[in-house]
């Protein structure tokens, strides 16, 4: 634990800092005043450790300053790792009102003010009271961490408030269209390396009809969004909550609204905060459920989710097996009756080399506003792809009727169904449809990359059926869906979509 812990109902918190009354201490108005506080936690300290800083009258801003050391261990075990954030005289409440910002590990020091305040953190009066700094050692060295926070407080009149730019929530569609976006995005607030600007810039480059703006368990970037977004590029508010256990994306959340991470899946407060999404119209998507990285893995279960991100950036085994998982799902729906979960994908990008839009969702909306899109995703009607090159167009014809993708076609159960595929923008790539069977049908595309493939099912042999399009191997060959062997079966993707349901009649 931490030196000086004086904690109740398993919440840690330090021996408070305090400091004098302006009038008291003789500090000039703009003059400042430090103080610095070092200790150690051990091994198996608690997920966040609060340090209270008692906040005099006559504050007008809180800089803090943090270092932890780095002790050398052995191959395999983790170093030392330290997030850290802060919460106003409000409380550091789960889900309270006292939320100020939070940096995670990606900056060593940081600023609250009226006007000026840090990317991830939100601007606005530095009231007298109780604030805590919340320090989140998520790994921690065997010998512990040794940790020094510094906290400087300015003495002056307020500055001007700041005034939020919030993004529109319609940009100039096409009414009922197929529009592209990336909702998984971050930049300098929290650990990306790029600016909005640079975001919104990246994303019209990419081909993108929206993004999401998800930055790590903070909303201090949807002030600033404003200006960005234009007829052309919708720009949606959201969150990456980032938990112990897994991370996931609050997509469409109000303009400014903030969302807990401070939980893990045996403290059953997750439902608690899904719901919060929900009554705000927005959306839970799991993200990355397979990342190997530490608290990536994702552990919460998908009974609150409405989508799931089964590929995250460029194409690799966790995103393999995220597919997998999604498919089994699928399987599970079919035989309970209960509703499906669809599947996204995003480019998470972070900065330079990552690509924005790689990959995209792309939703079939009513048109180019928030709720649209975000009814689009919630009801499955996407595919995903690489880029903008990619377009699918996937249907299924039997009985008379046709369906797309989320769509059903209730048939006899011999009645033929010719599920159609048409590609673009995928060289040499292989057409893969897939049903509660397995890969059913495989075939090539030719060095154009356009195809359109057909193949004949019915609803007895198939619940539901989806596509797949892969690039070909290393070594230049399609590959097999239905062989085993020490080699991958499959190229890296290059779409997918969600399934069209094929639903038996009496």
């Amino acid at each position: 634990m931490a030196d000086g812990i004086a904690g109740a109902a398993g919440v840690p918190t330090l021996a408070p800092m305090a400091f004098a009354e302006a009038a008291e201490s003789g500090t000039p108005e703009g003059g400042e005043v430090t103080k610095v506080i070092t200790g150690h936690l051990a091994s198996g300290v608690a997920d966040f450790v609060y340090l209270p800083v008692e906040v005099p009258r006559g504050v007008n801003q809180i800089s803090v300053s943090y270092t932890y050391d780095e002790p050398p261990v052995p191959a395999g075990t983790p170093g030392n790792s330290c997030d850290i954030g802060l919460f106003d005289e409000r409380g550091t409440a789960l889900g309270g009102r006292g939320f100020r910002g939070w940096s995670g590990g990606a900056r060593a020091a940081f600023v609250v003010n009226s006007d000026s305040t840090t990317p991830g953190y939100l601007p606005g009066p530095v009231n007298h009271g109780t604030w805590h700094i919340v320090l989140g050692p998520y790994q921690v060295a065997p010998q512990g961490m040794e940790y020094s926070v510094s906290v400087t407080l300015r003495y002056g009149a307020p500055g001007a408030p700041f005034v939020p730019s919030y993004p529109a929530e319609r940009a100039k569609g096409r009414g009922r269209a197929w529009y592209r976006g990336d909702a998984h995005l971050h930049t300098v607030h929290s650990d990306g390396r790029r600016l909005p600007s640079e975001v919104a810039a990246g994303a019209r480059e990419a081909g993108l009809d929206f993004i999401v703006s998800t930055d790590h368990n903070t909303s201090s970037a949807h002030g600033v969004w404003g200006p960005y977004a234009g007829p052309d590029l919708l720009i949606v508010t959201g969150e990456e909550v980032t938990t112990r256990n897994g991370h996931w994306l609050a997509l469409g959340l109000e303009p400014g609204a903030w969302i807990d991470w401070r939980y893990r899946a045996r403290d059953d407060a997750f439902s608690r905060f899904a719901h919060q999404v929900h009554r705000q119209g927005g959306l839970v998507v799991p993200a990355h459920p397979y990342c190997p990285y530490v608290a990536c893995q994702w552990k919460f279960g998908y009974a609150d989710a409405d989508a799931v991100e089964v590929w995250n950036g460029p194409w690799t085994y966790d995103d393999e097996s995220a597919v997998d998982t999604w498919d089994a799902m699928l399987g599970t729906a079919m035989r309970t009756g209960n509703d499906w979960l669809p599947a996204v994908g995003n480019s998470d990008a972070h900065g330079a080399p990552q690509v924005i839009g790689l990959p995209q969702t792309v939703v079939y909306a009513e048109d180019l506003d928030r709720g649209a899109v975000l009814n689009g995703i919630r009801e499955g009607r996407t595919y995903v792809a690489e880029s903008a090159a990619v377009a699918l167009a996937f249907t299924a014809t039997g009985g008379g009727r046709r369906a797309g993708i989320a769509e059903a076609l209730r048939l006899r159960a011999d009645t033929p169904v010719d599920v159609r595929l048409e590609v673009s923008g995928v060289p040499d790539g292989t057409v893969r449809f897939i049903t509660d069977e397995g890969q059913t049908h495989q075939e090539s595309l030719d060095a154009s990359g356009s195809g359109t493939v057909v193949w004949r099912t019915t609803a007895s042999l198939a619940a539901y059926v989806r596509a797949e399009v892969r690039h070909p191997r290393a070594d230049g060959t399609p590959g097999r869906g239905n062989t085993t062997g020490r080699d991958l079966q499959w190229g890296p993707m290059a779409a997918l979509t969600n399934p069209i349901i094929l639903r038996l009649r009496d």
